[in-house]
């Protein structure tokens, strides 16, 4: 199989989330599996639960990353995050690139699970290409109210080249 390329802003996000070897995360949307395959490449003793309503995606991803897969390093499976009832271990880190669901509605059953799954100090980072910088002030204010609302304190990063920014949002428990 031929080497597949990593678009840049995939590896922005993959180093601005910090996987660390034992991690474990959630990857929302993972499409053709480009960041599942970085991710999964830090991992050790870590694993990566990836998700997409798509079936094309989940086929892609587990072909892209089938050596993750046998590995046990990652699982894939089609479903979408307000349907998401398997027995995910509690998450360190949760992830989506260009996920509209987190700004363009009301997404308060998704946060919530967010908030449930991941551990206490934990991130969920929304990722979107800043390509069309109209849009972005609205895409930022959205996906970070509907996480402050969530219980997350939020957080916005931005990056020039590649040309994109990351709504982070990290749990909070009631001491902090």
């Amino acid at each position: 199989m031929r080497q597949q390329t990593i678009p840049a802003r995939i590896r922005w996000g993959v180093d601005v989330m910090d996987v660390q070897p034992g991690d474990q995360l959630l990857e929302i949307g993972c499409g053709p599996g480009a960041a599942a395959e970085l991710v999964c490449s830090r991992l050790e003793s870590g694993k990566l639960f990836a998700i997409d309503r798509s079936e094309s995606g989940v086929d892609r991803t587990k072909r892209r990353c089938a050596q993750y897969v046998d590995a046990g390093r990652l699982t894939v499976r089609q479903i979408d995050l307000a349907t998401l009832r398997v027995p995910v271990k509690r998450l360190h880190k949760a992830f989506a690139f260009n996920v509209n669901l987190f700004w363009v509605r009301q997404a308060t059953d998704e946060i919530a699970l967010l908030h449930e799954k991941l551990l206490p100090g934990g991130r969920a980072y929304l990722f979107y290409e800043a390509t069309m910088p109209e849009g972005k002030a609205r895409v930022i204010e959205a996906a970070t109210t509907a996480l402050a609302d969530g219980g997350f304190r939020v957080s916005v990063l931005q990056s020039q080249q590649p040309a994109a920014f990351a709504v982070i949002g990290q749990r909070v428990t009631a001491q902090d």
